[in-house]
């Protein structure tokens, strides 16, 4: 499993230890997660900086072992200039017993969206970055995969303005139809379906990509909650009380406790994102403004069955001046395990299907078109 014992060598980061393969020098810590930690390096052997996620405890119980396994078949499937891309797997340990370790070596980025959703982004920016995170998404959607955990601390960009979603392991494909936890999902960036146990579908991303690019616009998070019932109630708050319609497809103690809330009549969208929050340099700018707030109005929309879809997000005036087939209707990633969602297995055979996936590196890096910087 292991690639020889004297290629590897330790590094301190923080509180955790990194035992990597000896090609991957000047360890940096960049982030951490529920999910593990992130450091910048630099790949020796290609002369090229990469990211090392080391996975925190991937096998400690069921679900871990599981979460880990999907991720990893996920990234390995998915080849998509908008989804980050899997470079290598390895594990210092030498057997199967001994296998607790996983990393990951993922492209490198410059930053993530949080540090660039608060900067005066123009119309030209701000719908290219909206325009990559549609492709991505339309991209998992055309797998029946639904990643449920779109935020700006999960999609990464470079300073020549290029995207790329990361992090799967919330990802589940739509045909298992599940109820979800309260709990799994940021709350700022939930969909109201998530917030209230509904079945959902892929719009429940779109939710995501709304409140991401009404964030964009107003600098500050649109719906911030602190707890989920708080979530519901900032939604409903600012878009109103949704209609008996949607009332009527809730489960009886849910909708019970949705009717009992005040009604509110919501704010209009004019009002929500005001003409002084878009950019205002040209005439061109202002049709650009309200071709962006006709797009937050259709993706803001409590009700999924009148949310637009990805594929009408990607025709809609404000993002279609990027639509370039290759990117928008890239061929779907042919996902290796058919039966990824129903899997349940033991902890140790989780570790043995997780194995099989260690590899060599992929040596090329894509390419992408250019656009004027944003520098976080």
């Amino acid at each position: 499993m292991s690639e020889g014992e004297g290629l590897f060598h330790s590094v301190q980061v923080g509180d955790s230890t990194f035992t990597v393969l000896t090609r991957y020098q000047q360890l940096r810590a960049i982030g951490s997660g529920a999910q593990g930690i992130v450091c910048s390096a630099l790949d020796s052997v290609l002369g090229v900086p990469v990211a090392v996620k080391k996975l925190s405890r991937p096998f400690q119980n069921q679900t871990h072992a599981k979460r880990a396994y999907r991720e990893l078949v996920l990234l390995k499937c998915v080849n998509h200039k908008n989804i980050i891309r899997l470079l290598n797997v390895f594990t210092p340990q030498n057997s199967l017993e001994e296998f607790q370790d996983l990393y990951l070596v993922m492209e490198l980025m410059d930053a993530s969206l949080c540090q660039v959703i608060h900067m005066d982004l123009d119309h030209e920016r701000m719908s290219y970055l909206l325009y990559q995170i549609l492709c991505g998404i339309r991209h998992l959607h055309s797998a029946g995969i639904i990643h449920r955990d779109l935020k700006p601390s999960n999609i990464v960009v470079k300073s020549d303005c290029t995207l790329k979603i990361l992090d799967f392991g919330l990802a589940r494909t739509a045909c298992t139809n599940f109820m979800m936890t309260p709990y799994v999902v940021t709350r700022y960036y939930r969909a109201p379906e998530v917030i209230l146990g509904m079945k959902y579908k892929e719009n429940v991303d779109i939710w995501s990509v709304g409140c991401i690019m009404g964030e964009m616009v107003k600098g500050s998070v649109i719906f911030q909650g602190t707890d989920h019932i708080d979530q519901w109630n900032k939604v409903i708050e600012v878009l109103g009380t949704p209609p008996m319609e949607f009332m009527n497809r809730l489960m009886e103690t849910v909708r019970n406790y949705v009717m009992n809330k005040p009604q509110y009549p919501g704010v209009s969208f004019s009002q929500l994102f005001p003409d002084w929050a878009f950019p205002a340099e040209t005439e061109q700018d202002q049709l650009k403004t309200s071709q962006a707030r006709d797009l937050l109005s259709k993706m803001l929309v409590i009700d999924p069955e009148s949310r637009i879809s990805v594929e009408d997000a990607l025709d809609h005036p404000y993002i279609h001046m990027w639509y370039d087939p290759g990117e928008a209707d890239a061929p779907p990633p042919q996902i290796s395990d058919k039966q990824l969602e129903e899997r349940e297995h033991s902890i140790e055979q989780w570790k043995g299907m997780t194995t099989p996936a260690f590899s060599q590196p992929i040596a090329s890096l894509q390419s992408s078109r250019s656009l004027p910087s944003v520098s976080p």
